[in-house]
C-alpha cells in the first residue's frame, strides 16, 4: 500500500478582520478589500434616455435617434453608451432587471472588474437605473408644426443698409401685400414672408417682382407621403434677392450692353429703382432702363455707394440750356467742403443738377481723382476721359432743431425679430439708415408719391399751417430745408383687415422723429 502525503493549502490570517485566507498581494480577505477599494467610484448609478413618444425612438447623443425595443441589444448599447466610466474598468456582463413598462425605469444589472492592486483583480456587481424622459425628435415636431406653415418667402440683398427693405415695408402696407402672411420675421439680411398656402407665397413673389427687380429659386421638402392615396405634403422655400443697386450709387455698365441703349457711356449713376433700373449718363442726361431681366443675365455689381460720397461746396453754376425731365445739363465749379482753409483746390464738372444748385449750397458726390474700383468694367476705360468728380444730390447741412420733430410719421409691419437685441452700434446703425431713409422721403417728391405718409397728430404743427411769423423764423433757421405738406399727408386708420386668426399681419407701431440721428 502505497503512501500519499494530505496536501494541504497554507492559509494566513487577514490582518483587518482575522479570517483565514489564501494569500494574495493585498494580504486581505475578499470582505476587506471590497471596503478599502470601490472599483465602481466614478460610474454614475442614475441617468436619463430620451424617449419620443411619436416614433417610438430613443436619443443617441448628440442628435441620432434610433428605434430600439424594450430589453434588445439596441437598448442595452444605449444605455451603457450613457455611462462615463466604463471605459476605465473591464465589463464582464451586463443584462437587464425587469420593471414595468409604465414606470419609466430602466434598470441595469452590470459586473465589473478591475485592477486595484498588484495581480489583484476585483470583481464587482451594481446596478444602474435609467429615467426615461419624454422628448419630441425634429421630425415630430416639423410634422406636428405642418399646419402653421406651408411656404415661406425669404427676401434678401447683399448691401451695406437697410433703406431697400424699409422702402419695400412702405410698398407693402401700401398695397396691403401682407394680408395673408401667417409670420413675419425680420433676419440678418432680410425678411422672410410665412404663409399657410403656398398660392399666398406665389402671390408675394409676383408682387415683389413687380416694383424691384429680383430673381427667384424654388425648393421643397417632403413632409409626409400617404402610400395610399400616392399623395404627398411638402413645405415650399422661395429664396428671393434683390438686386445690390441702390438709389444714387455709381455702376460701370458692360461697353455691350451701353451699346444696346443708344451708346450711352458706361459710367452712370443709379436714380430709380422700381421693376428696372433707371441709370442715368450725367454728361448727356441720357437714360438705360434696365429691366430685371436684362440685369440678371448680364449682372453687374455697384462701383460705389452712398457711404464712398465725398461732401463738395457749389463755388458757380453754369447752365447749358439743356434739360430733360426735372433735371438739367450744367458745369458746376465745385470744392471740397473739407478742403477749406487748407487749399484751393477747384473742379469743374459736368452734372445733371443745374436747376437744383446755386452758389453756396453743398452737394454729394464720388470722387474719381484718386478712385480704385476693384472691376473689369472700370479698369478697360480710359482714365484721361474720367471726370474728376460725379456729383450726385444735393444736401442740407443744416437739419431741424433738435427740439423739433417731424410733423409726420410713418407705418411698419408687425415683425418678429429672429436675433437677440442687437448690440449698440448694430442699432445705431439701424437708426441711422432709418433717419437717411425718412430723409430721402423729405427731399424727394417722387419718391414719397410711391408710399403712405401719415399725420403725426402728436406734434403741435401737424394739425394747421404755421403763421407768417414762424413760418419765416422756420425758414431762417431750416434754409429752406424741403417739408412734407398737410396735402401728401393721410390721416392714421387702423383697420383690422385679417380677422383675430391672423395677428402677424397687422400694422406695427408708427414711426416718426422722436430724436434727430447724428451721422457719422
Amino acid at each position: 500500500m502505497e503512501y500519499h502525503p494530505e496536501i494541504t493549502q497554507q492559509l494566513i490570517l487577514c490582518p483587518g478582520c482575522g479570517t483565514p485566507t489564501p494569500p494574495n498581494p493585498a494580504n486581505l480577505c475578499v470582505n476587506c478589500i471590497r471596503n478599502e477599494v470601490d472599483i465602481t467610484e466614478g460610474i454614475p448609478k442614475q441617468a436619463t434616455i430620451h424617449f419620443c413618444r411619436n416614433c417610438e425612438r430613443y436619443l443617441q447623443p448628440p442628435g441620432i435617434w434610433v428605434i430600439a425595443t424594450l430589453e434588445s441589444r439596441e437598448l442595452l448599447t444605449l444605455c451603457l453608451k450613457k455611462l462615463k466610466g466604463l471605459n476605465k474598468v473591464r465589463l464582464v456582463d451586463a443584462g437587464f432587471i425587469w420593471t414595468e413598462p409604465h414606470s419609466r425605469r430602466i434598470k441595469i444589472k452590470l459586473t465589473i472588474q478591475k485592477e486595484v492592486f498588484a495581480n489583484t483583480i476585483l470583481q464587482q456587481i451594481f446596478e444602474v437605473e435609467y429615467v426615461v424622459s419624454y422628448q419630441q425628435c425634429d421630425e415630430c415636431t416639423r410634422m406636428a408644426a405642418q399646419n402653421t406653415w406651408k411656404a415661406v418667402v425669404q427676401v434678401r440683398q447683399k448691401v451695406e443698409h437697410k433703406r431697400t427693405f424699409l422702402y419695400l415695408e412702405q410698398l407693402i402696407l401700401k398695397h396691403n401685400a401682407h394680408k395673408d402672411t401667417t409670420n413675419i420675421r425680420e433676419v440678418k439680411d432680410g425678411i422672410d414672408f410665412y404663409y399657410g398656402q403656398r398660392a399666398h407665397a406665389i402671390k408675394m413673389l409676383e408682387f415683389l417682382s413687380a416694383v424691384v427687380p429680383m430673381k427667384y429659386k424654388t425648393s421643397e421638402q417632403l413632409i409626409s407621403t400617404d402610400i395610399h392615396t400616392s399623395s404627398s405634403n411638402y413645405k415650399f422655400t422661395y429664396s428671393a434677392e434683390i438686386a445690390p443697386i441702390c438709389k444714387d450709387d455709381l455702376v460701370c455698365i458692360p461697353k455691350k450692353m451701353a451699346n444696346g441703349y443708344g451708346n450711352i457711356g458706361t459710367l452712370l449713376i443709379c436714380t430709380r429703382v422700381g421693376n428696372s433700373l433707371q441709370l442715368m449718363d450725367v454728361n448727356t442726361l441720357n437714360y438705360a432702363e434696365v429691366t430685371s431681366n436684362v440685369y440678371w443675365r448680364v449682372p453687374f455689381p455697384p462701383l460705389a455707394s452712398g457711404k464712398a460720397m465725398t461732401e463738395y461746396t457749389v463755388l458757380d453754376v453754369e447752365p447749358l440750356g439743356t434739360s430733360r425731365g426735372r433735371y438739367e445739363l450744367a458745369d458746376i465749379h465745385v470744392a471740397r467742403t473739407s478742403d477749406f482753409m487748407s487749399n484751393d483746390v477747384q473742379y469743374i464738372t459736368r452734372s445733371h443738377l443745374g436747376n437744383v444748385l446755386n452758389p453756396g449750397d453743398t452737394v454729394l458726390g464720388y470722387d474719381l481723382t484718386h478712385a480704385n474700383y476693384n472691376n473689369d468694367e472700370f479698369d478697360k476705360l480710359d482714365r484721361r476721359s474720367l471726370p474728376d468728380v460725379i456729383l450726385v444730390r444735393k444736401t442740407y447741412p443744416v437739419r431741424r432743431k433738435k427740439n423739433k420733430q417731424r410733423q409726420w410719421k410713418l407705418q411698419q409691419l408687425g415683425k418678429e425679430v429672429d436675433d437677440m437685441l442687437p448690440r449698440k452700434q448694430d442699432q445705431a446703425k439701424i437708426e441711422n439708415d432709418m433717419e437717411m431713409f425718412m430723409r430721402d422721403i423729405e427731399e424727394d417728391p417722387e419718391f414719397r408719391s410711391t408710399i403712405n405718409v401719415f399725420k403725426n397728430k402728436g406734434q403741435p404743427g401737424a394739425a394747421a399751417q404755421p403763421s407768417g411769423d414762424a413760418m419765416m423764423e422756420s425758414d431762417i433757421e431750416e434754409e429752406d430745408f424741403p417739408e412734407i405738406s398737410l396735402e401728401e399727408m393721410l390721416d392714421e386708420m387702423q383697420i383690422n383687415m385679417d380677422g383675430p386668426d391672423q395677428p402677424h399681419s397687422s400694422m406695427g407701431d408708427a414711426v416718426g422723429d422722436d430724436d434727430d440721428v447724428e451721422m457719422a
